[in-house]
């Protein structure tokens, strides 16, 4: 069975909205759009690096979707993330299949929960997400993610589209990996163990 693999930006308080520039998302009045610029890290972009070289088919959700899809076609020929970005097969979670123009995308058939399970049943790469935390937010509460490849930046941006919602599954996670860059960012590669413990500290 293929996994699903989470990858975000993420602040110190949870948001993962409109990391990339100050157009991407401003629903909500979000104004800190472009929030990871002033991180040039060379941690975090080999962890970008080692996590865009595994083969994977894309998972979005439709304003990711749209997002990308007027982005990365415009990269030239040879690009490290564009040219296997261009070329994945793009699973959409979207009411308007009929608008899907970027090449390799595919809508999600029924609720995205119930497609993506049946997609993990399948024979293929990995299913990677990225952005997307509406369809996210739904994949950790059907407790469907198998892995969270998180880069989080020193900042707390107090407002704006979180990654972790109330309605999560309880579930536990092992830390995989870390690496702490030059600019504070700290990148961790997180697989999921099972169910949480509880117990007594000290006992």
């Amino acid at each position: 069975m293929r996994k699903v693999i989470v990858a975000e930006h993420i602040s110190l308080d949870g948001v993962v909205q409109a990391p990339g520039g100050p157009g991407e998302d401003m629903s909500g009045g979000f104004r800190f759009g472009g929030w990871v610029a002033p991180f040039d890290d060379p941690v975090a972009n080999a962890f970008l690096g080692e996590l865009f070289a595994r083969p994977y088919e894309l998972l979005l959700g439709r304003g990711t979707y749209d997002i990308f899809a007027a982005y990365w076609p415009t990269m030239e020929p040879g690009h490290v993330i564009g040219d296997p970005f261009n070329k994945a097969t793009k699973h959409v979670a979207t009411h308007r299949p009929e608008s899907l123009a970027w090449s390799g995308s595919r809508a999600l058939e029924g609720e995205p929960a119930d497609a993506v399970r049946a997609l993990k049943a399948q024979p293929g790469p990995d299913l990677m997400t990225w952005g997307s935390p509406e369809l996210v937010r739904q994949l950790l509460a059907a407790g469907l993610v198998d892995e969270l490849w998180l880069i989080t930046y020193p900042v707390v941006l107090g407002a704006g589209k979180r990654l972790f919602g109330s309605d999560a599954l309880p579930s536990a996670f092992t830390l995989e990996s870390s690496a702490v860059g030059p600019t504070g960012v700290v990148a961790t590669r997180h697989l999921r163990s099972g169910e949480v413990q509880t117990g007594s500290v000290g006992a």
